[in-house]
């Protein structure tokens, strides 16, 4: 039987500093958004708005080279980067791209699909000829040398093992990302922002390689509006970040917008959507990680995840820091 340190969890990171009371903010998922921040910041600094804020922001994720986010994340299980990326503003306006090859800013791909299209999502080649049309350059394919190597060993290790005997042996690169290191932290291939204006309006970002080695095709919750990401400018805005299929199973995002909506705060709806998680996979929890952050329009923050390990950065006019979230598991 599963147990957890509280059911019910403290209040955490509002409860120890709270957010200025006016004057934009900024938060994105793990370590990597201390750098994302700062170029969503130096718009938000200026009275910028969100929407550029939080596009800007994964872009410079995008940019980097490594093997979580971006053209030099790890592949695919025949060798193929594929990237997913949403993201939304004040009014409800949403575009996504999924399964984008050879596109470096999957993002503001998906910002167009949200400005000059009729269409809230496209995929595959259809995405990338869009972009194409819409000016973006069109990039080698080929593997960066940290991804072809990790692919090389996975290709020996893994040797298209089905997902559950990959999820059980840590040590393999297994698909279904993040996973557990030796370490005791998580690897991810995700990187979501939140932020509110100096106006008080809400945005939100999201872009990934999705899980490393996955099978050709498959898609998880980071492009799916309502789940890897949801923003009401009523209410408050969240994104999600781990492994995509136990967030779909939940329409993580938009549920942890709705419980704010009915009176819970950032945190309590963070942690109740991980806590619905852990009822539907029981014994099986132990193995992956989810985890939200989210802003209410009255900026509160929140974040919960299902193991340690996940932290969140936070920056406004005062502060700026890396945040261990509370967990489930300890």
């Amino acid at each position: 039987m599963l147990t957890a340190a509280a059911a019910m969890p403290a209040a955490g990171f509002s409860q120890q500093k709270r957010p200025l009371k006016n004057g934009p903010i900024v938060l994105s998922t793990w370590d990597a958004g201390l750098e994302a921040n700062i170029p969503a910041w130096a718009v938000l600094e200026k009275g910028g708005q969100a929407l550029d804020a939080v596009e800007q922001g994964v872009r410079h994720t995008e940019d980097s080279i490594n093997c979580c986010v971006g053209l030099g994340a790890n592949p695919d299980r025949d060798g193929r980067v594929t990237l997913d990326a949403c993201i939304m503003d004040h009014n409800h306006n949403c575009g996504s791209v999924a399964f984008l090859e050879r596109i470096k800013h999957p993002i503001s791909v998906a910002r167009r699909v949200m400005e000059k299209t009729p269409h809230v999502m496209l995929v595959g080649e259809g995405a990338q000829q869009f972009a194409l049309a819409e000016g973006f350059s069109l990039e080698p394919d080929k593997l960066s040398a940290a991804a072809q190597s990790a692919y090389a060993d996975w290709l020996q290790q893994s040797q298209y093992k089905s997902p559950t005997i990959n999820r059980e042996n840590r040590n393999d690169h297994g698909p279904f990302a993040p996973t557990r290191l030796q370490n005791g932290e998580w690897n991810h291939d995700t990187i979501g922002m939140l932020a509110m204006d100096s106006q008080g309006n809400l945005s939100a970002s999201c872009t990934t390689s999705g899980a490393g080695f996955k099978m050709r095709g498959r898609v998880g919750d980071s492009p799916i509006i309502g789940a890897g990401l949801f923003v009401d400018n009523q209410v408050g805005a969240c994104v999600a970040t781990g492994q995509g299929e136990d967030v779909i199973r939940v329409a993580g995002a938009s549920t942890v917008v709705e419980l704010i909506r009915h009176g819970r705060t950032p945190q309590q709806a963070c942690a109740a959507v991980i806590q619905r998680i852990i009822q539907i996979k029981k014994e099986r929890a132990k193995d992956i990680q989810v985890a939200f952050i989210a802003l209410s329009n009255q900026r509160e923050i929140g974040s919960y995840a299902i193991h340690p390990g996940f932290s969140f950065a936070y920056k406004d006019a005062q502060r700026n820091e890396l945040i261990k979230a509370q967990s489930w598991f300890k």
